[in-house]
């Protein structure tokens, strides 16, 4: 592992930061910049004007690219050495809503600072998705100008639709792939695998989003006079999606592997059940299978949606139809099309009593993985375990979707790219009391400056 004589330096002049930092989050997180909603449209705009204002102030050189959809994406550049290789910068100022605020322990726009079992962690919605990842970059940006500056070339990309798909920014890159040129890619949209332990993430799940909806009737039949020979609609969707589980949980699709383990470090199941939050006396899935298995080399379905009468709407009727919304999630090694479509033929095959199924399926990705053995990776590899103290950085997949990742590498083939940043378990990102520790922000911010200053391809 190289040895860096500079992370003191680094680390101190980032401590020194923490007020300023603290404030560049709070202006941030107190826009709720949820894309997409008309009544939101100023906290989105005013998180746009804030955003290009911090790349300004960084000495970036800042365009900004609108949508029809009304995302605003930018794409920023710092001019380097001619001869200097191109580091690609990412994060994303949009976030989820809030959902119910009764759930939230302070008001989720206003960033709050608490002391608890864990330590000090900041509180609101995007703290650490991806707003703290957002104003990690500018603070290691800031500490690489206080210490001499970098000669490389920086593009720094920040989306403003992430979490509803990024649409825009896929349609960017399309038609300006010269935009998004570069040797190494940094996406702060990750984290480490528990709060102090240096973490590269190397796979994520594709997936699809799919309805199924079961027809058995014209229409709702008194149970009295057909109850017990009609057939119901509810009961046959229920055999259907009780037929993508086995007996101890795990994903059942016909012709599609359900056994692949996870081969780097793995999730302790005791771990996982608390930051998953799983009731007491509950099993988790997978009958003793490792928990990284199950969420990072295995395909996945999450039964997001389910609609039929309302309980408080029930009648004494054999219900006609039925519907579910099914949250496909696939593997790396394994083709999300392909998977999507034995999804498909599995839920019509599966069906009982010759119920009618129709399948639409929408927003198709594959799945993604990355190498890191590469001189880039491997120098922040080794950034990441000098900014945590020598500590070996580890490797994890994860269960979410990037598309951006694959996008970014069909324009740039021959890059590596990165997936880290300051989220981790106890952040519960799109949950109610999000929240980020500073530490983590510190320390990665450290890693990565400490990469800029000493990245040479």
């Amino acid at each position: 592992m190289t040895s860096f004589k500079n992370v003191p330096e680094i680390k101190q002049h980032l401590e020194a930061q923490r007020e300023q930092i603290f404030t560049q989050l709070k202006e941030v997180v107190s826009f709720n910049s949820v894309h997409s909603e008309p009544a939101l449209l100023q906290d989105y705009k005013g998180a746009a004007d804030w955003t290009r204002t911090a790349l300004n102030n960084a000495g970036f050189e800042v365009t900004e690219h609108p949508a029809d959809d009304g995302t605003t994406n930018f794409v920023a550049t710092l001019k380097g050495a001619d001869d200097a290789p191109t580091v690609l910068l990412y994060s994303h100022f949009d976030v989820v809503p809030a959902g119910p605020l009764d759930l939230w322990s302070s008001e989720p726009f206003t960033l709050t600072e608490r002391e608890g079992e864990h330590g000090v962690r900041w509180y609101g919605r995007g703290a650490a998705d991806c707003k703290g990842n957002l104003v990690m970059h500018l603070a290691a940006l800031r500490t690489v100008e206080a210490l001499g500056g970098t000669d490389l070339n920086l593009t720094f990309v920040v989306e403003g639709s992430e979490e509803m798909g990024g649409g825009a920014l896929s349609e960017l890159i399309k038609e300006k792939p010269e935009l998004f040129k570069a040797d190494a890619i940094l996406i702060a949209d990750s984290g480490n695998a528990a709060v102090g332990v240096p973490t590269l993430t190397t796979s994520l799940r594709g997936g699809g989003q799919v309805t199924i909806t079961v027809n058995t009737l014209r229409q709702a039949v008194h149970s009295g006079q057909y109850g017990g020979a009609a057939p119901d609609a509810v009961a046959a969707l229920v055999r259907i999606l009780d037929s993508i589980h086995d007996e101890h949980g795990r994903t059942v699709i016909d012709g599609v592997d359900n056994t692949t383990d996870w081969d780097g470090l793995p999730y302790d199941p005791e771990e996982f059940r608390s930051d998953a939050g799983i009731l007491e006396g509950v099993d988790t899935f997978g009958d003793g299978d490792n928990p990284a298995s199950l969420v990072w080399a295995r395909p996945a379905i999450t039964i997001t949606g389910f609609t039929s009468t309302p309980v408080a709407e029930a009648v004494n009727a054999v219900p006609a139809t039925a519907s579910a919304k099914l949250n496909l999630r696939v593997p790396a090694g394994q083709d999300a099309i392909e998977v999507v479509e034995k999804l498909r033929s599995h839920l019509i095959n599966h069906a009982p009593w010759g119920a009618q199924v129709e399948v639409v399926v929408d927003d198709i990705n594959q799945p993604f993985s990355t190498d890191i053995s590469g001189p880039a990776m491997s120098t922040l590899s080794d950034c990441l375990s000098a900014a945590y103290d020598g500590k070996d950085t580890v490797t994890v997949g994860s269960g979410g979707s990037i598309p951006l990742c694959t996008e970014l590498m069909e324009v740039n083939p021959a890059a590596e790219l990165a997936l880290y940043g300051v989220e981790e378990p106890l952040s519960v990102i799109h949950s109610a009391d999000e929240s980020v520790d500073p530490d983590e922000i510190r320390d990665i911010a450290t890693a990565e400056a400490l990469f800029l200053l000493t990245y040479e391809k």
